[in-house]
């Protein structure tokens, strides 16, 4: 199964919020047809309404994927929507962060290629990395149609179990807010140490960007780049020495930090 098989059957898309738009932008920027295209959606947006898509209406019989975008909080209304296209050849694919792969065999069926898939919000601007974990009934060609359909909001990683999902979910998924929150604060020592408000916002938020994608494009490792930034007994050193203590700084705060994310994704599952 590839992309030819998605313009030819058809493609799902149930729920078309933020991330469901920046994926189908994606996609229709890359060639696929809006005449393969079936929008289930409540609200669709002025956007949607304009990119040709069918939106609402009868789906085709045999769709060569659908795709769950709908928050957790509205699986249950949403998913009778696509029951009908369980146990067969579809591919179903779900962003629906902390729905396990068991709940959604328990509605569609345990013979449904299903694989579950945590974007981040920088797949908002292209920029999101997704983890991706099948079901046993989902093929080499299966998980390569997905890795292809996700690839259009940013990168993917696949991984070995789903049980990593918890960890994948507070690192990636939870943790753009904690790069946000670094913002704020950073800001905010700023302010407190003479600058503008406006001025220090603008300097956390270039230093922070600015940082991340230098440590994405170079192949140095974060802590050479690090390393390459800090004078011997200058400035940098002095703040690292207050952010790397070890009982005091960012290491056990961060621990801290995502065990209790990781720890709620695992309650959230079983609730």
């Amino acid at each position: 199964m590839n992309m030819t098989d998605v313009a030819e059957r058809g493609l799902v898309l149930l729920g078309c919020g933020k991330m469901g738009s920046a994926m189908l932008e994606g996609w229709l920027r890359t060639g696929l047809p809006a005449s393969s295209v079936w929008v289930i959606d409540p609200n669709p947006s002025d956007w949607l309404k304009e990119q040709g898509v069918q939106i609402g209406g009868a789906l085709p019989d045999h769709p060569a994927v659908a795709i769950i975008a709908v928050k957790p909080q509205m699986m249950g209304a949403a998913l009778p929507d696509v029951k009908v296209l369980g146990n067969g050849e579809t591919l179903v694919i779900s962003i629906a962060a902390g729905t396990s792969i068991a709940t959604f065999e328990e509605v569609l069926g345990a013979q449904t290629p299903l694989v579950r898939a945590m974007p981040n919000t920088p797949a908002a601007i292209g920029r999101g990395i997704t983890a991706l974990v099948g079901n046993t009934q989902v093929r080499a060609d299966h998980m390569d149609l997905a890795e292809a359909l996700l690839l259009s909001v940013g990168q993917t990683v696949r991984l070995e179990d789903e049980a990593q999902m918890d960890a994948v979910t507070a690192v990636s998924g939870s943790g753009p807010a904690y790069v946000f929150h670094l913002i704020e604060t950073l800001a905010a020592a700023g302010e407190a140490e003479g600058l503008p408000a406006d001025l220090a916002m603008q300097l956390a938020k270039a230093t922070v960007g600015g940082a991340g994608e230098l440590a994405e494009d170079v192949d140095e490792t974060p802590a050479q780049l690090r390393i390459n930034v800090t004078s011997p007994n200058g400035t940098t050193q002095a703040a690292l020495e207050v952010l790397m203590n070890e009982d005091t700084g960012f290491p056990p705060l961060l621990r801290r930090a995502v065990a209790a994310a990781a720890n709620r994704s695992r309650e959230l599952a079983n609730e």
